[in-house]
């Protein structure tokens, strides 16, 4: 099995370019930063991941995403080896992205996104419902919707 879930920040605005040919498919490419959930002393904060999206997901990544957006995303890690001009080989990874959401709402980012109600993308274009209230980033739960739940 390959899957890999990520959480974390763009570290860059992605460079999005077009497959020539009849069917012009979406390339994207990002980094992703992501956090250590433990930190030495003298070592990284953060681990840095290389990431390719495309078709739907790539196009979504141009228009909605750009340097420090948190997103989540789920993928494969591919090899993405290479031979240098001095014939020396490169070793690295990629991560082909299979779907991608956002991980915080437009208001808590930075700069936001330009995404309406900060819901996520999973390739099937799932908009969460938008918030309501005091704009604390919450939806408000109807009275009485215990008895339409199919669990308890």
């Amino acid at each position: 099995m390959n899957k890999v879930i990520l959480m974390g920040r763009l570290t860059r605005d992605p460079e999005v370019r077009y497959s020539q040919g009849a069917s012009q498919t979406a390339v994207a490419r990002f980094s992703v930063a992501v956090d250590r959930r433990f930190k030495r002393e003298g070592e990284p904060d953060a681990d840095f991941f290389n990431c390719t999206a495309f078709g739907k997901q790539a196009e979504f990544v141009e228009k909605y995403l750009h340097k420090g957006v948190k997103i989540a995303l789920s993928g494969r890690i591919q090899n993405d080896n290479y031979t240098n001009k001095d014939g020396q080989m490169v070793y690295s990874v990629r991560v082909i992205v299979d779907e991608i959401e956002f991980a915080e709402s437009k208001n808590a980012s930075a700069g936001g996104g330009s995404f309406g109600n900060g819901g996520g993308f999973n390739g099937g274009g799932y908009n969460a419902p938008a918030a309501s209230g005091a704009g604390d980033g919450f939806m408000n739960i109807p009275d009485g919707i215990d008895e339409e739940l199919p669990f308890n």
